[in-house]
């Protein structure tokens, strides 16, 4: 906003003070003053049709868009305010005591002291739909395509959440690059997955576990496959896919422990207080939690980096 102080009183035409060593001021007929004087002050009035505030008239001045919380000056010296409102023909100002007058557009107003027109802000230019949409994962969106044939390569998840979670996040970026995600239903098959898979140049298979940490059953399955060199098996801490979602994404200040011997997801619903009495109430909890997720800020670093570097496995040229 200009420094300019706006909303200062201001003296009436036919009430200002002469200046010092000056007579009064001139009266016009009609009783106004400075309206059509040849000599002497100016004035405040209109010269050749158009207000002409110690200007010669007719003189316009330069433009000025009208963008919002500019301040001005109504050329007849009577309201000063910042600009709040613009539409077709008129623009509103307030002052400084909340008060608002409208005003033709365009029109001639003082600027810091000066005269200038102001006239309606020029549309503003569109950024391309392909520089301004992101994926879910944070990806700049690639021009729309034909869909394209899927690769040899896959992504195996161990769940069915696990691939509706991928898919939310990052299925816009799989389509691009051709790569299908399956789920496992588990690990404990993995090796004879892997071998049924048949991976080799040109087809590769990356893996998401759950609860890949040192000691677990997860990481010894995953060990027995690793000597593959076209097979990439990542994982995240998180003993279930739920909680790579923040919890704040879900309202919640962190998932509850859950003693081990129980059932995480049951635990977990039953300690914040939703319905877990039956399969249906954890469906519907997992969908409330999907629904919770809109971009790759509300899942956890841990599982974020997994996916991502699964995804340049399985893409990278042989």
């Amino acid at each position: 906003m200009r420094s300019r102080q706006y909303g200062r009183d201001v003296l009436a035409p036919g009430n200002r003070k002469p200046r010092p060593g000056q007579g009064p001021v001139p009266r016009a007929e009609g009783g106004e003053a400075g309206r059509g004087v040849a000599g002497g002050e100016a004035g405040r009035g209109v010269a050749g049709g158009e207000a002409g505030r110690g200007v010669a008239g007719g003189e316009v001045g330069r433009k000025v868009e009208a963008e919002r919380d500019l301040v001005v000056e109504d050329f007849e010296g009577r309201f000063c305010g910042a600009v709040v409102a613009v539409e077709p023909g008129a623009v509103t100002l307030e002052d400084r005591f909340g008060k608002r007058r409208v005003f033709p557009l365009p029109g001639t107003f003082l600027l810091d002291g000066k005269r200038v027109t102001l006239v309606r802000p020029a549309p503003k230019p569109q950024r391309s739909d392909a520089i301004a949409r992101r994926t879910a994962s944070g990806s700049v969106a690639a021009p729309t395509q034909r869909a394209k044939v899927a690769k040899a390569s896959r992504i195996y998840v161990e769940g069915k959440h696990d691939a509706e979670l991928v898919e939310k996040i990052w299925g816009d970026d799989l389509r691009d690059v051709g790569v299908v995600v399956e789920y496992l239903e588990g690990v404990d098959d993995l090796p004879a997955i892997v071998r049924d898979f048949e991976p080799g140049t040109g087809r590769r298979l990356g893996v998401l576990v759950d609860h890949l940490v040192a000691g677990s059953k997860e990481s010894r399955i995953a060990a027995a496959v690793s000597s593959e060199p076209d097979v990439l098996v990542v994982g995240h801490p998180f003993i279930d896919i739920w909680a790579a979602v923040k919890p704040a994404a879900v309202g919640l200040g962190a998932w509850p422990d859950v003693p081990r011997g129980l059932s995480w997801k049951e635990g977990v619903l039953a300690r914040i207080g939703w319905p877990h009495e039956t399969p249906r109430d954890v469906a519907a909890a997992w969908r409330r939690i999907l629904g919770s997720v809109t971009s790759y800020a509300d899942l956890e670093p841990e599982l974020l980096g997994r996916v991502e570097e699964l995804i340049d496995f399985v893409t990278a040229q042989a």
